[in-house]
């Protein structure tokens, strides 16, 4: 995924009201920029240092400026934009990086599904056409961005959305389609994931159950720069 034009950079200031980020450019002015990132942002917030930023020429927004990446004290980068992670996952399995996930004929964005009226990240199928299709494959995905005493960790808080998304993968298994939970880690910093059972034990016990149903669990980790991000290998899952 290349960035055009490439990101813009300035230093972090705080983070407030959830999506409001104060930053200081180059020329030493302050401004207010978009967060998108609903998130706690837990290990995430390093004050003082380098943070990169997107511009919009949509004159309808507020705020022109997106928050895009931030450097850790210890110079690892964290994609912040959560948003560009079901582009990064696409254009892996596009181009062949995500092996797990090829031999479809067929790729869909949001499409709903399952009984708890959600939407599918990723939608993989075959043409219809084939006389033995493959089972259809459901692709969550989701962003990690937490690392703790050098371990990643998905999520950064209690998540009741991502608990009904297991329910909806471990449902899609037992009606015979694939389901495969695909965490995007965008943290240079980590090289495995695990599910954080101290901050939501209950999403920790259904991730279990979703594995042992059938369910798919994969990560991949994503190398970053202020010009572009992509996925570049796969990574441990720790169950």
């Amino acid at each position: 995924m290349l960035f055009t034009p490439p990101f813009e950079q300035g230093t972090l200031l705080r983070r407030y009201k959830r999506f409001l980020t104060d930053i200081r450019l180059a020329d030493g002015s302050e401004v207010t920029i978009h967060c998108p990132n609903t998130g706690s942002m837990r290990n995430c917030l390093f004050e003082g240092e380098k943070v990169w930023f997107s511009t919009s020429d949509n004159p309808k927004r507020k705020y022109s400026r997106t928050w895009e990446q931030a450097q850790t004290d210890q110079g690892h980068i964290i994609g912040i934009n959560t948003g560009r992670a079901n582009q990064l996952a696409e254009d892996a399995i596009r181009d062949g990086i995500i092996t797990e996930l090829q031999g479809y004929s067929k790729l869909k964005r949001e499409v709903k599904y399952g009984s708890e009226n959600s939407r599918i990240d990723i939608f993989l199928s075959d043409d219809d056409t084939d006389e033995s299709p493959k089972p259809h494959c459901y692709v969550e995905v989701k962003s990690c961005t937490l690392l703790e005493d050098d371990k990643g960790y998905f999520p950064d808080a209690v998540t009741t959305r991502g608990q009904k998304h297991l329910r909806e993968l471990m449902e899609m298994v037992s009606l015979g389609h694939r389901a495969v939970l695909l965490f995007m880690v965008q943290h240079t910093g980590i090289e495995s994931v695990q599910a954080a059972k101290h901050i939501d034990p209950d999403y920790a016990n259904l991730l279990n159950q979703a594995n042992k149903k059938g369910v798919e669990i994969l990560a991949y980790c994503a190398e970053m720069s202020p010009n572009q991000a992509s996925l570049i290998k796969s990574c441990p899952v720790r169950l």
